[in-house]
């Protein structure tokens, strides 16, 4: 196996942004450009599931106009391509959610509060990228468009929920992309497709749910083919006005000066186990032991944490994760045209009374009160993030549901406890297998280190080429 990082033939996000701020390219020939890229690709990837040209192209205009009249009105990501999952509203573009159920909505008639927030700093957003029925499993497969396949090897599953974004850009038809993340939606692509992707702490986000609650699982967060683009996206995110952009410096000095010595705990204990059988492939455990040995080595403290779960994770977690679904506004009938997953998730909730969920919900935030206790005992945790290689396309999907649930926990047994605890996490790009295929290892930080998240990874980029 290689080390990895990943070199990229064409411009970063970072220096994109420096010449679209400079004026040395136009937000109409970057648009153009990805929108090229768009039309050779995704057809072969089905990383978008709409795209948006014209309004695009409007939006570009715009902009450029609006640059030549006064740069100092250019926000921070003057002229830059994004696209949303289909989860997420934008204005002028139907949000399907990945669904039968929504396959004919009408057009948004505003922006979520994250794409407000992202035109507000000046994106350019070129359409809607794919993911699963309702960003329920950690795969993008659905019944209303082509599934968001691997570009490391297209015959795989670019993960999921985030598995179109992540597919722009690994493949290069978007500089960065904002994804969301419930219980790995976020890191599980970036894994999967060997990139960056940053997992904020609930709340960390202004546009994001505020309730500091088991049941808020949800945050968005950006993904880059390196820690600096990541950065960049989400200086923009936590601030569509800023002027410096504090997540991007603070990762450059790292990379060049390094960070300062820290505790750093690693483990593999997942809290699936026992109820589920968790084992890892090679490339997990050879990422992870890469990892720690490159950190030893850098004047860190390093030791294996004893981790001692509380039972009955695997139960309450699902009972809490599938519950919103009895919540959502659905037309009656919407099981009949929903996948087999999400009407089995749908029936399940449907069955919980209210002292069974607030019982699982009471449970549950015993649990990540007591593991984020003794997580604390380091100031970062690593782990892997997938324990096996993306399966083939169709390996989920042709499960029975129950099965295919389980599946997924094995597939990702260290990611939706990240979102229990509300804490901050990202995935780090590590080796390259004989394959070609990535392996990436999650650093988990304590409340409010998304800082030195990405130091830490930017960090690892700079031992990583050395």
């Amino acid at each position: 196996m290689s080390d990895s990082p990943r070199a990229a033939s064409y411009p970063s996000a970072v220096e994109l942004r420096d010449d679209l701020a400079a004026g040395r390219r136009t937000a109409v020939d970057v648009t153009e450009h990805f929108l090229r890229v768009i039309d050779e690709k995704n057809p072969q990837l089905g990383a978008f599931m709409t795209v948006t040209q014209h309004l695009a192209l409007e939006r570009a205009r715009q902009l450029d106009a609006e640059h030549a009249s006064d740069p100092r009105r250019s926000g921070p990501l003057h002229g830059l391509p994004l696209g949303f999952k289909d989860l997420t509203a934008v204005q002028g573009v139907p949000t399907t959610f990945a669904s039968r159920v929504f396959q004919d909505a009408p057009p948004a008639a505003q922006d979520d509060p994250l794409p407000a927030a992202l035109r507000l700093a000046g994106a350019v957003f070129l359409g809607t990228t794919t993911t699963p029925e309702f960003g329920l499993p950690p795969h993008s497969e659905n019944r209303v468009s082509p599934p968001a396949r691997n570009p490391l090897d297209p015959t795989r599953t670019a993960g999921g929920s985030s598995g179109g974004a992540a597919a722009a850009v690994a493949s290069g038809m978007l500089p960065v992309a904002p994804g969301s993340d419930g219980g790995g939606s976020i890191r599980i692509p970036a894994a999967a497709c060997g990139i960056v992707g940053l997992k904020p702490g609930r709340g960390t986000l202004p546009t994001d749910d505020q309730r500091d609650t088991v049941r808020n699982l949800g945050v968005n967060g950006p993904l880059g083919r390196t820690t600096e683009d990541t950065a960049l996206l989400f200086d923009a995110m936590t601030d569509p006005t800023a002027t410096t952009g504090y997540y991007l410096d603070t990762i450059r000095r790292a990379a060049r000066q390094g960070i300062a010595p820290t505790s750093i705990g690693w483990t593999t204990a997942s809290p699936f186990h026992p109820d589920l059988e968790i084992t890892l492939a090679r490339g997990a455990v050879e990422a992870l032991t890469r990892a720690v040995t490159l950190l030893a080595g850098d004047g860190h403290t390093v030791s294996e944490l004893d981790l001692d779960y509380q039972p009955g994770y695997h139960e309450d977690f699902r009972t809490v994760w599938t519950s919103g679904l009895a919540e959502a506004p659905l037309p009656e009938g919407a099981e009949d045209k929903m996948e087999p997953l999400a009407a089995h998730f749908l029936n399940l909730a449907r069955g919980y009374t209210p002292e069974v969920l607030a019982e699982a919900e009471s449970r549950l935030t015993g649990w990540a009160a007591d593991t984020r206790r003794q997580l604390a005992a380091a100031s970062i945790v690593l782990t892997p993030v997938l324990a096996f290689a993306p399966p083939a396309i169709g390996a989920f999907t042709e499960r029975e549901p129950a099965d295919d649930y389980a599946y997924q926990c094995q597939f990702t047994p260290y990611t939706s406890m990240v979102n229990v605890m509300g804490l901050p996490a990202i995935s780090i790009p590590v080796l390259t297998d004989e394959d070609g295929m990535n392996w990436s290892v999650q650093a988990i930080g304590r409340p409010g280190t998304e800082a030195p998240l990405l130091a830490l990874s930017a960090r690892m980029e700079r031992l990583l080429a050395q």
